[in-house]
């Protein structure tokens, strides 16, 4: 006897086998090409001119790993990492917050200066719900491991006073002139002056999604910025200081009970920055930018969070990078690097590193007592990307991608900002 399956069934299946065919098709139209400088294949993501990735420390990726959002000129989209596929989820001026680590809900809120409501949106149904509505001076940066709090500030009402700044701005197409990106430095870094002087009193509040009971911490008058929840401790809350760095320090974290107020990096010399801070995948470690001090020696640091403990890895001028990351596991780390006009003032500083960590050997014998002291190591670079066409004033914000094959980034090399992989084996290899 013969099996013939149902005629809805077989149109169901022929329906999924077209939309894998499409998504194929649609994938293989965007650029790829073997960088013939480093020898790595990079292929492009998105597929409108003005697309650009998120911001290198707020989580893309749906929880099983196979799709990350980005941002459109449309609204929101997620890529498939694996078919290459693109899904619209959001349509509108949105401001995506991220991804929840637990149940891949995007969250995002609305830009409508009368109606700033925090949502989210289930990608595989597109039910949204309406979480709240931010009142005026407040915005929300993050969402906690267990997708049961978001964090945020809110600043008082002062003259002038914003909640925060975008320190990720940036034109999606590339500068006319290099006298137009010189101009946009210096107007950014006039705003975050200007920003810091005000001192305007704020402080940082926490949203029950459940309930909308918000709690307020910390209020004082300095900045209050980038934000970040742990990824797996859903209490623990990463954030800064804001302003220049040689002015500020910078890196804090807190408990979402306001209990654990924590310093986490101390300057010993004047002109010593650090920021840029991030938390590993796992949550263990706070790593950030050091410099001792600014333009000069280049570091990348960690803070255990457990212990206190102290890991500098050093790397060369060239290497200093805008955004630092880490891969999953920890056992690379990447830069997105950047130009001879940004603090290291590097020759050739624009290429998109993969660092292979490497602790220094302990010499010190039982004569010196070196369990609490910083471990140092120092980062072995492999470039992956020329950069030499991307006009830094878009910063690429690469991250990892979950399973390790590709290092994700954002450039505006074909002139409007795209979202771009390279892949971390060389082709071939």
């Amino acid at each position: 006897m013969k099996f013939s399956a149902p005629r809805p069934f077989r149109l169901v299946v022929l329906f999924a086998i077209l939309i894998a065919i499409t998504a194929r098709l649609q994938a293989a139209e965007r650029p790829s090409w073997i960088d013939p400088a480093t020898g790595h294949r990079v292929i492009q993501l998105s597929a409108e001119p003005g697309s650009e990735s998120l911001y290198f420390n707020l989580n893309p990726f749906t929880p099983d790993g196979r799709k990350m959002v980005i941002t459109t000129p449309k609204g929101i989209s997620l890529v498939d990492l694996q078919s290459g596929a693109l899904d619209s989820v959001v349509t509108g001026n949105v401001h995506i917050i991220m991804v929840g680590h637990r149940t891949g809900k995007i969250y995002y809120t609305g830009t409508n200066r009368n109606d700033r409501s925090v949502m989210c949106i289930d990608p595989a149904t597109k039910a949204v719900r309406v979480i709240a509505k931010l009142a005026r001076g407040q915005s929300v940066a993050t969402v906690n491991a267990d997708e049961t709090l978001l964090a945020g500030t809110m600043v008082e009402n002062a003259a002038g006073a914003t909640n925060g700044f975008n320190q990720d701005a940036g034109p999606n197409a590339r500068s006319n002139s290099l006298q137009a990106a010189d101009d946009q430095r210096r107007n950014k870094a006039r705003r975050i002056q200007e920003r810091f002087d005000q001192h305007a009193p704020m402080e940082l509040f926490f949203l029950n999604i459940a309930t909308g009971e918000v709690k307020t911490y910390d209020k004082c008058n300095d900045w209050l910025n980038h934000l970040q929840f742990s990824p797996t401790d859903p209490q623990l809350l990463l954030f800064c200081h804001e302003g220049p760095w040689h002015k500020v320090d910078r890196i804090w974290t807190i408990r979402a009970d306001g209990s654990g107020l924590t310093k986490i990096h101390q300057r010993t010399m004047a002109m010593e920055i650090a920021g840029h801070e991030f938390f590993s995948a796992d949550g263990k470690t706070i790593w950030y930018d050091l410099q001792t001090p600014r333009g000069e020696d280049f570091w990348v640091a960690g803070y255990e969070v457990a212990t206190g403990k102290r890991t500098w890895y050093h790397l060369q001028r060239n290497e200093w990078s805008v955004h630092f990351n880490v891969a999953p596991g920890g056992q690379y780390f990447s830069g997105d690097g950047g130009d001879d006009r940004m603090v290291a003032h590097a020759e050739d500083g624009k290429w998109l590193y993969l660092f292979h960590s490497e602790l220094l050997p302990d010499n010190s014998g039982p004569e010196l007592d070196s369990k609490d002291l910083i471990r140092i190591g120092v980062f072995r670079a492999e470039k992956l990307v020329n950069m030499a066409r991307h006009d830094y004033a878009l910063e690429p914000n690469a991250m990892f991608s979950p399973d390790l094959k590709w290092l994700i980034f954002r450039s505006n090399m074909s002139r409007a900002s795209q979202v771009y992989a390279v892949e971390l084996n060389k082709s071939g290899g």
